[in-house]
């Protein structure tokens, strides 16, 4: 039986550059678990287009063949191992759609739904799924500035997030109102329009929703605590130094509440039509108000990500779920 020659491509160039390549890292070591699989992988560079791991300029080519230096791969299967973009953007997605190459996670339209908030926050609203109060901001000015203090006098306590990033970048969590101005002009620099959300004080939870020989499977949630009066930023989700805490099998929840969040994770799974994998994540309130906040669809993989660590503890190794992700794409093209 011939090897299949899966393309793993990472890094990409966006503020989550580094962390898309620990993700990389441990994605590399389990492909290269499964004896019919043979990794190629490819880094997005900042500034130096596609090098492979030795810094040999990689192109690919529309007869689905990667050029590196004077070889020549043919590639069966790619893992776009990108956290922001292009990754988790659609543009990878539309690439690869274009070529006819099989690849593993959501499809472009997607992953241009999931990783804009604005758009994700109206899907969940027409699919009648709760999630936390908010205003739009569409401009950088000083209309914007006023619907964000209107904001703050209502609910006290704000985050002002830019639409399209992701792990907590362009997020400010607002606490004084002098500050709104700052924070909206920040969050414009990192997106064409700005998210204004109640401050919940919640529980954050989250979700593994992935197919595995054809079924979709729903975990149960995990937990992220972190210190009291701070929020996840992206040092405390990708940093070694990071106070937060992950926990598998979270204490004080119902089965209503477990239910709850399993039931609105496949409803959006299933409606917004994810593939493969999407970590999905949830707020509960202290009056038990459970909110979806939002859907990765190419979540981290690091040693501390939730993603791998759900999946494994629902029965389920990381190394058969890539088979699986493989078989199931290729099979479909």
């Amino acid at each position: 039986m011939s090897l299949i020659q899966v393309l793993l491509l990472c890094g990409g160039g966006s503020a989550e550059h580094e962390v898309s390549m620990v993700s990389a890292n441990y994605l590399e070591s389990e492909l290269q678990k499964l004896l019919t699989v043979v990794v190629t992988r490819v880094e997005i560079t900042k500034n130096e287009g596609w090098k492979d791991s030795n810094g040999q300029t990689c192109r690919l080519n529309f007869d689905k063949s990667l050029n590196i230096g004077s070889d020549i791969i043919a590639i069966d299967y790619v893992v776009p191992c990108i956290h922001g973009f292009p990754g988790e953007t659609g543009n990878i997605q539309s690439l690869l759609e274009l070529l006819g190459l099989p690849f593993m996670g959501c499809d472009a339209s997607a992953s241009i739904v999931c990783f804009n908030k604005i758009a994700s926050k109206l899907w969940f609203d027409a699919i009648g799924i709760p999630n936390t109060p908010y205003v739009f901001l569409i401009d950088n000015n000083n209309d914007s500035v006023l619907k964000a203090e209107e904001a703050f006098n209502r609910w006290g306590t704000i985050f002002v997030k830019a639409s399209s990033q992701g792990s907590s970048i362009g997020c400010y969590k607002i606490i004084d109102k002098s500050e709104i101005k700052k924070a909206v002009e920040n969050a414009f620099t990192f997106s064409n329009q700005v998210l204004v959300e109640k401050d919940m004080h919640p529980r954050e939870l989250e979700i593994a929703i992935y197919y595995y020989n054809g079924e979709v499977i729903v975990t149960n949630p995990g937990e992220i605590s972190f210190p009291v009066d701070s929020f996840y930023t992206y040092e405390e989700k990708y940093s070694i130094m990071s106070h937060s805490i992950t926990t598998l099998e979270p204490a004080n929840l119902t089965d209503m509440q477990i239910a709850t969040m399993r039931e609105y994770a496949k409803r959006a799974f299933m409606h917004l039509r994810l593939k493969d994998l999407s970590r999905i994540d949830f707020f509960l309130t202290d009056d038990g108000k459970i909110l979806l906040n939002e859907i990765n669809t190419f979540p981290g993989m690091t040693p501390i990500s939730m993603f791998p660590k759900l999946l494994e503890h629902n029965g389920h190794t990381f190394i058969d779920y890539l088979d699986s992700c493989i078989k199931s794409g290729i099979h479909q093209y």
